[in-house]
């Protein structure tokens, strides 16, 4: 077990083993639940939340007093298996920021969490990002467009300032490049992390887009990127944004215009899928791929969770189907979240939804918020034991084979491996 002084130090203790969560559960864990901590991962103390561990002399669940809990934030392409265990003091607990926090542990003078890679491209590894040449590239490619509010958006916002990974990659002129195109939502997402009422109490980690960039903004930096960069993908719908389906026509108009000129590379949408019709005449003119992300396919959850401004839950699911109508890609990127996306009423829901739409691949990418909070504003009291994230990975598989899994939106040859596999099947 591991845990934190008052200072943010933290230390082990060989007196307890490190436990998980599940939903409102804690469990102990075995040596085949961890892996050592992905380089580029983070440690968190976690304020007015002390942790459980398994003592080792007496076999019995205890939670400690007067320390913190610690959780790690794995690295992306790994999706957690259990969540940091912890109780907590109501009045001295303020509500987390909007990260994922998963049960870590300390063994032989390493760190280790309860975690799966989930992708095995690295594009997001934190070993291909240089500092000095991010800034070097990014700089010269905002001297290039300076009229550009869009890339100039990219470059001084989302790659200098929030050390994002897409637009990092798009200035170092490889692989998936980000188009934000929408300052507006028509969802309330309770853990949006462009946008938080003061009610909420919780901060947004970036500022949103606050403007609709034009199609010749668009086309000037994503042709290029299409033409010349290896695995090229370019992508609708960024978290320093609204819903891009609320601009739908620009984003036609691109892609018509994109077209006439290469047919390189993956034109893909980030979406709340809230728009099917909006999605249909998109697929006439050529998208290629769609992620459409949700925290369940339980209507009530999801619908508690998104709090939709003139849009039902069955439209994602039919926005998803359309894309396969279409012979599109599509995917749903699953927020995963142990005890909610294992409870078996969620995995038949799964099952359900993949049955209905035929989706292409799962991106199952963990929660970023409180669970306590979380769990509390969607009026989840309650929980059983759920199924393990492990097994619902294990089972849906072995059932759907032909559904790719993933973290990352695939490029081109990905989707066409896969989809010749699904061909086979």
């Amino acid at each position: 077990m591991v845990y934190a002084d008052a200072e943010g130090n933290i230390f082990e203790d060989t007196n307890f083993e490190a436990v998980g969560r599940s939903g409102y559960n804690v469990y102990p864990l075995t040596p085949e639940d961890f892996i050592e901590l992905p380089f580029g991962s983070d440690l968190f103390t976690l304020p007015g939340r002390r942790p459980y561990g398994l003592s080792v002399e007496t076999g019995e669940m205890e939670c400690h007093e007067d320390i913190q809990a610690v959780a790690s934030l794995n690295a992306p392409a790994y999706t957690q298996l259990y969540s940091a265990a912890f109780g907590t003091d109501e009045q001295d607990a303020p509500t987390l920021p909007l990260y994922a926090y998963t049960a870590v542990g300390w063994y032989d003078g390493k760190f280790y969490t309860t975690a799966v890679r989930i992708d095995a491209d690295e594009r997001q590894d934190l070993e291909n990002f240089d500092r000095e040449h991010i800034w070097e590239v990014t700089r010269k490619r905002l001297e290039e467009h300076p009229n550009n509010r869009l890339v100039q958006h990219l470059g001084n916002n989302c790659s200098l300032k929030y050390c994002c990974p897409a637009a990092r990659n798009f200035f170092m002129g490889r692989w998936e490049a980000p188009i934000p195109v929408s300052p507006a939502c028509n969802s309330n997402c309770l853990g949006c992390i462009s946008f938080q009422p003061e009610e909420h109490e919780l901060t947004s980690p970036q500022d949103r887009l606050d403007f609709i960039p034009t199609v010749a903004e668009i086309v000037e930096y994503t042709l290029p990127h299409l033409m010349n960069a290896e695995r090229p993908i370019i992508s609708f719908g960024q978290g320093c944004e609204g819903e891009p389906l609320l601009v739908w026509q620009t984003i036609r108009d691109v892609i018509i215009e994109l077209r006439k000129h290469t047919k390189r590379g993956i034109i893909n949408l980030n979406t709340n899928g809230s728009k099917p019709k909006a999605v249909e005449e998109l697929m006439k003119v050529g998208l290629d791929s769609i992620r459409v992300s949700t925290n369940s396919l339980r209507k009530n959850i999801y619908e508690a969770y998104y709090l939709p401004n003139n849009y039902k839950f069955e439209d994602i699911v039919e926005s998803a189907r359309i894309v396969r109508q279409y012979g599109g890609w599509a995917s749903i990127n699953y927020f995963t979240f142990p005890g909610m996306t294992d409870h078996p009423e969620e995995y038949e829901a799964l099952r359900n939804f993949i049955k209905h739409t035929d989706i292409s691949m799962i991106q199952w990418r963990n929660f970023n918020i409180d669970p306590d909070w979380y769990l509390g504003k969607i009026g989840v009291a309650e929980l059983p034991e759920g199924m393990g994230v492990r097994t619902v990975l294990d089972k849906i598989r072995e059932e759907f084979p032909h559904v790719a899994y993933g973290y990352f939106n695939p490029p081109q040859e990905v989707q066409e491996e896969y989809n010749k596999l699904r061909t086979l099947s």
